[in-house]
């Protein structure tokens, strides 16, 4: 535990039994982590928090105007980490109280082991309950938002998906005959072109077109369709 408080502020319990009780402190700490915790996660996620002990020789004059939490620097709001108490006056004083974040919910795993370059489907994937503090990878947590994704490499059966496992399909590869789509209101062109980058769904890339040899920037919009504006 780290204190940052003036001499006077610490009393030992021989000088005095007047000082602010350790339960008010850590409920303070409690109360304002699991407020940022549940910002922080999915209102599906259950949070629990635990807070830490204090020293039983600590002493903190009375806070008469009242106890404020706020984020420790480098805090976290999941495992384990650390909150800030303070007494706003009119004696004013500084802890950091350690807490344990329990944020359990169920996010998306691996059903069956699969090798680099699935586009996962329905069946691959499903829900499973863990503790997310211990995903410091992070996670997904939305089976619709998994269907489709292409794993970026092999893996095992159970395996928690992070978002850095996956991405989007390419709807367009390199060196692909695409269609460039140009329209507005009352009318649309198509002409076909040369890409010259791979991109998923609202990628931006480059594109030659094949009647004038000039090089246009597009947006990919569907299988080998690439928009540019007119």
């Amino acid at each position: 535990m780290l204190l940052s408080a003036s001499w006077w502020v610490l009393l030992s319990a021989a000088a005095s039994a007047d000082f602010e009780p350790h339960e008010n402190i850590l409920l303070t700490a409690e109360s304002f982590i699991e407020g940022e915790a549940r910002q922080s996660h999915d209102a599906r996620f259950e949070i629990r928090v635990t807070p830490g002990r204090l020293d039983s020789r600590l002493r903190l004059r009375p806070c008469e105007a009242g106890l404020e939490g706020f984020a420790a620097p480098g805090g976290r709001r999941a495992g384990n980490t650390t909150v800030g108490v303070r007494c706003l006056g009119p004696v004013t004083w500084t802890l950091y109280v350690p807490v344990q974040i329990e944020v359990h919910g169920e996010v998306v795993v691996l059903a069956h082991a699969q090798p680099r370059g699935t586009v996962l489907t329905a069946s691959q994937v499903r829900l499973e309950a863990h503790d997310v503090g211990t995903l410091s990878a992070g996670y997904l947590i939305d089976l619709d938002e998994a269907r489709g994704m292409v794993l970026r490499r092999a893996l095992q059966a159970g395996t928690v998906l992070t978002p850095q496992m996956v991405e989007p399909p390419r709807l367009v590869q390199r060196g692909q005959r695409v269609q460039l789509l140009a329209e507005n209101e009352s009318v649309a062109v198509r002409v076909e072109g040369e890409a010259l980058a791979d991109g998923a769904r609202g990628d931006r890339v480059r594109v030659r077109n094949l009647s004038s040899q000039r090089i246009v920037d597009g947006v990919v919009l569907s299988h080998g369709v690439v928009g540019v504006s007119m």
